[in-house]
């Protein structure tokens, strides 16, 4: 069925909406600091989603759908496993995006069209592994492809991934400052510093901060 409807704009109450895709937080540290670090930021909301839908809930896409469209900006954050995505994320864009750009486009996706996104995704090994001669054969950012197309898709601009490697594996300072590294990420990009895949900024106000 086709949505005909059309409706006013929605209100953007939230700058920065972080979706966190991981399967068992309690027992992360990576997501969960980087998740801290996002969630002591102004203007920045952090949604644990497994925590929403425990394994066989079906997913509320009503309330999904809301919440992108009250969002400047949206980061979808996860752990990649066996080079994809957890499949609490991938069953999400199949309810809420399948709706939102093939059942209620007028209504719901071209409203959220035009919102940039944001991709954070940690991985276990080393930056090394994931070269032509590494364990991994292929970058971590080419393993993000699916969602580069599914932002094209749906017409989100992209911004570069935020890579963590080492994810369970990192001391106290050097987790401290993937911590911090993120949070300057998120304001930089807040800030419109990163509209267009640059991230000089970002590295400049990361100095700053050191």
């Amino acid at each position: 069925m086709t949505d005909t409807t059309t409706t006013a704009a929605p209100v953007r109450s939230i700058d920065t909406l972080v979706l966190l895709f991981h399967p068992r937080l309690a027992q992360s540290t990576t997501n969960r600091a980087l998740a801290d670090a996002a969630a002591a930021l102004p203007g920045v909301q952090v949604v644990d989603v497994a925590a929403q839908y425990p394994e066989g809930s079906a997913i509320d896409v009503d309330a999904e759908v809301r919440r992108l469209l009250s969002a400047r900006r949206v980061v979808l954050q996860f752990p990649v496993q066996w080079y994809a995505t957890p499949p609490l994320l991938k069953a999400w864009q199949d309810a809420v995006l399948t709706r939102m750009y093939y059942m209620a486009y007028a209504s719901e996706g071209r409203h959220l069209e035009g919102t940039p996104l944001l991709v954070v995704a940690t991985a276990g090994n080393v930056p090394e592994a994931y070269t032509p001669t590494g364990q991994n054969l292929f970058p971590l950012a080419d393993l993000l492809h699916p969602l580069h197309a599914t932002a094209h898709r749906c017409g989100l601009p992209w911004a570069e991934p935020f890579l963590v490697y080492r994810a369970g594996k990192m001391g106290a300072a050097e987790l401290a400052g993937e911590a911090v590294r993120y949070a300057v990420r998120l304001q930089a990009w807040g800030a419109g510093a990163l509209e267009h895949g640059s991230i000089a900024c970002a590295e400049e106000l990361l100095g700053a901060a050191a």
